[in-house]
């Protein structure tokens, strides 16, 4: 076993085993990051002297026979987004730049209070707010596949670290495929789980109320580690922890004979590249042979144009309470110019951001008919399989603003901004998702396969990411050097 590539579950593993130890973990992750973070620039926060002290009690408790948790003495980071105590949470803004967190995230306690070592904090773009992972304050960080390229975002620096195996474990967020885009585009697994069931605190510069749409959850070098992880970390906290608890419904299937498997290869919402069609399909194709019940046809009775559209709304309107005010007063002044028959990607932004509370309750009625359409789907059909992005990774473009930046498809310029759509498809109904590798492009760049299940179908979606890691593909490590 290269140790560098292990997933969290066997590292955790054979820690108890005393095979290694976790300051022998904790410095070889060291070390490969002095040799090749350099050029890919993810983990850019580091805490190495209160990890080395924390590694070493975990040494000395196993030495005893005394085991903390399922986590115990793996060394990890987690997005730089979380507050740890001591350490800096920018979001990537220079004006932040002394915001010193004065505790830790709920999540990330958890995962201490498991046994985890948070030894660092990966890279993120500035305020989680692009498919790039790039910022004023710690610069780019580059996908390990291929450094001309991003590794996505916001997440992006979280997934660069596990794909070159400079850490253990990861924890990021998503709103708007932050987890599930940096996950297709570096070829490891993460998980968006259904919201509000895993506690956001500290998941921001200063506190507030849980974020609409928004969530927190795991990334790792294979499916086991994003089970381990939400178990680890969901549950209520707070005042709701006096009053309720979590059960999610455990997967129903085995094996993958039995299983119910819709299919949305492609959109007009947002058309999707040969090569990624040809690997979810070739996932799907797979399920088949192997004995599940796949359809091609099967949809949700939702329009998938509303699905863009009310997306960009809510996550704009969810943004905006943090915006300041004279970038806010800017949008309400665009929006109150706009043609009603102005429907571009700006335009909708600007209504988003300058959204009346009619407006959004206008738009969450709509989303809870989506949510609706949503549960009788998924009352015929275990998971739907889709692209988590229209493309692999894509070249570093740092010349515009997101929504004007292009990507190829299918050899013609598109809109970055159209992955709005497989971003929104989850994440505007509160649905879980996970990625998992699916196969690889010409270019050898990874490709993912993003599997929805229900509300609260957590388990099954990572259920059918472990059958596919076990029979059809897992994390493959990029060509480094160290």
């Amino acid at each position: 076993m290269n140790l560098a590539f292990a997933s969290a579950t066997e590292l955790a593993a054979g820690l108890r085993a005393r095979r290694f130890g976790s300051r022998e973990l904790l410095e070889m992750y060291l070390r490969r990051i002095e040799a090749l973070d350099g050029a890919i620039n993810a983990v850019v926060v580091r805490d190495v002297e209160r990890a080395r002290a924390a590694a070493d009690a975990a040494d000395t408790a196993l030495a005893r026979g005394q085991v903390r948790g399922p986590l115990h003495g793996v060394p990890m980071t987690v997005k730089e987004s979380f507050d740890l105590a001591g350490l800096p949470t920018t979001w990537g803004a220079p004006a932040n730049r002394d915001n010193i967190a004065a505790g830790t995230a709920e999540a990330v306690r958890r995962l201490q209070d498991a046994g985890a070592i948070v030894f660092g904090k990966t890279n993120v773009p500035l305020m989680l707010a692009d498919w790039q992972s790039y910022n004023e304050l710690h610069g780019t960080t580059a996908n390990p596949w291929d450094l001309s390229r991003t590794p996505g975002g916001s997440s992006g620096g979280s997934a660069a670290a596990l794909a070159a195996g400079l850490t253990g474990f990861e924890f990021g967020s998503d709103i708007g495929g932050s987890l599930r885009i940096p996950a297709h585009f570096c070829g490891i697994y993460a998980h968006k789980p259904t919201w509000g069931i895993v506690p956001p605190a500290g998941h921001w510069v200063t506190p507030g109320p849980r974020t609409d749409i928004s969530v927190v959850g795991p990334m790792g070098r294979s499916a086991a580690d994003l089970q381990l992880g939400l178990a680890l970390t969901a549950g209520p906290d707070g005042a709701e922890a006096r009053a309720w608890e979590l059960k999610l419904p455990p997967c129903p299937h085995a094996d993958i004979r039995g299983w119910r498997v819709a299919v949305l290869l492609d959109t007009p919402v947002c058309e999707v590249d040969a090569e990624v069609r040809e690997a979810v399909d070739a996932v799907a194709r797979f399920l088949a042979a192997e004995g599940a019940q796949v359809s091609w046809d099967a949809r949700p009775d939702i329009d998938f144009e509303a699905v863009s559209r009310d997306a960009t709304l809510m996550i704009r309107a969810t943004t905006s309470g943090r915006m300041p005010l004279a970038d806010y007063e800017r949008f309400q002044q665009e929006r109150a110019a706009l043609s009603p028959q102005d429907d571009s990607y700006p335009a909708r932004f600007a209504r988003g951001i300058a959204a009346t509370h009619r407006d959004w309750l206008q738009a969450h009625a709509r989303r809870h008919a989506m949510q609706r359409a949503w549960e009788q789907f998924f009352s015929r059909w275990d998971v739907l399989l889709c692209p988590a992005a229209a493309t692999p990774a894509f070249a570093h473009d740092h010349s515009q603003p997101r929504h004007e930046r292009l990507v190829t498809v299918n050899g013609r310029e598109r809109p970055s901004i159209d992955q709005v759509f497989w971003a929104g498809l989850a994440g505007l109904a509160y649905l879980p998702a996970t990625v998992a590798p699916a196969g690889r492009s010409r270019a050898g760049l990874p490709i993912g396969v993003q599997i929805i299940g229900p509300v609260y179908g957590d388990l099954s979606c990572i259920a059918l990411a472990q059958l596919l890691e076990a029979g059809w593909r897992g994390f493959e490590a990029p060509p480094l050097e160290a």
